[in-house]
């Protein structure tokens, strides 16, 4: 499989979106006197059966890869596993605090992820992994956020994303998550450094644009890129009789790490939900930017592009989903190609508990191919 040595050395950071609107039910620990303190989590665990497919031409690339590492990362041939492992979100805990002032509402979110896959080499290592440490101040003004938080550019692509509590895109031979739709559908909103205002919404518009440390901010070398990562998000959410209905563009501007190299990109999507079905097409086109990492640029402009379509039903706890999602990068002459099916059902046990059984299948235009089959549970508070 392409890139095998890039996907599996970052399927670990690759964790989850829509964090806070994922707790089902947050547990006040304090409220007193205009002061709120809040935790919420998510644990999750599942057993996969997968079976890996490999060209020759990517055996011997994975095999050249590991003995200039030293380690047996990638696969070296055709392979099954039965594994307990995470899905495309980790276990998490988070912590947030409000407290208002005058005409001001302060807040505060930290959040705290943990791979349940020890590595081999170390009994406990866990990886704690902070992916939210920010503060907001809302008024009648909006919004403005500052500190860490995920990234505005594809961010809603991943939050809608019905494979959200599943697993997604197989990532064998990892302690970390499955990919979920990353690098088939849409690229990963890293959470980055970033000052961001949102508008008060209005006639269910809002706006969201947010200056974001850039690729190059932490550059070792001498730095001759002096611009800043530019980000927005414009959603819009309306409800009509019997459903809902959703919308959202986003765009990403700035330079590569590399000097001269332009990055930008534009997200977008749209849902629909009537009567127990939704239906939900997202997409996005970009150059210089990783298609797995959305805040990691590359040294040249390359272009990528790419889609995610999928449909649901949901009756009496029980929700049905068909997807699929393809991404392509490259030039005319060299498009690489990878897509994702999936089939996936949940049960509601309680607003707490969900049960989880879904097939994957991946596939390149190498002729690689991935196949997996996961049953678990996802708990939330």
């Amino acid at each position: 499989m392409k890139n095998n040595k890039t996907m599996l050395s970052l399927a670990v950071a690759a964790v989850s979106m829509g964090i806070t609107a994922l707790a089902s039910a947050e547990i006040t620990l304090y409220d007193k006197q205009g002061t709120t303190f809040s935790a919420d989590g998510h644990f999750n665990a599942f057993f996969v059966q997968t079976e890996t497919d490999l060209t020759d031409a990517t055996i011997a690339a994975n095999t050249a890869t590991n003995t200039a590492l030293g380690n047996n990362a990638l696969p070296v041939g055709d392979e099954k596993q039965s594994r307990v492992r995470m899905g495309f979100l980790p276990n998490w805990i988070g912590f947030n605090v409000t407290k208002e002032i005058d005409t001001l509402k302060l807040g505060g979110r930290s959040s705290f992820w943990v791979t349940i896959n020890d590595g081999h080499n170390s009994v406990t290592d866990t990886a704690i992994d902070v992916r939210q440490f920010y503060g907001t101040v809302d008024g009648s003004f909006g919004q403005v956020l500052f500190g860490k938080d995920f990234g505005l550019y594809g961010r809603t692509n991943i939050f809608n994303d019905e494979l959200l509590l599943g697993t997604g895109t197989p990532m064998p031979n990892t302690g970390g998550v499955t990919f979920g739709n990353i690098s088939t559908g849409y690229p990963y909103a890293t959470p980055v450094a970033q000052i961001t205002y949102r508008t008060p919404v209005k006639n269910g518009f809002q706006l969201a644009l947010g200056v974001m440390d850039p690729d190059s901010g932490e550059s070792v070398e001498s730095n001759q890129n002096q611009s800043a990562r530019f980000e927005g998000e414009l959603t819009y959410n309306t409800d009509f009789e019997g459903g809902k209905f959703s919308a959202w563009l986003g765009m990403a501007s700035g330079e590569s790490a590399t000097e001269g190299v332009d990055a930008t990109g534009v997200a977008y999507g749209a849902r629909v939900s009537s009567g127990g079905f939704q239906l939900t097409a997202s997409g996005f086109d970009q150059e210089g930017i990783s298609p797995v990492l959305a805040d990691s640029t590359l040294s040249a402009e390359t272009d990528s592009d790419g889609y995610l379509l999928q449909a649901s039903y949901s009756a009496n706890g029980h929700r049905f989903v068909v997807s699929h999602g393809e991404t392509e990068t490259g030039s005319a002459n060299a498009i690489q190609e990878r897509e994702t099916n999936a089939i996936a059902y949940f049960y509601d046990v309680n607003s707490n508990l969900k049960l989880i059984a879904e097939y994957d299948a991946f596939e390149d235009e190498s002729g690689n191919a991935i196949d997996q089959l996961a049953f678990g549970a996802a708990l939330s508070w």
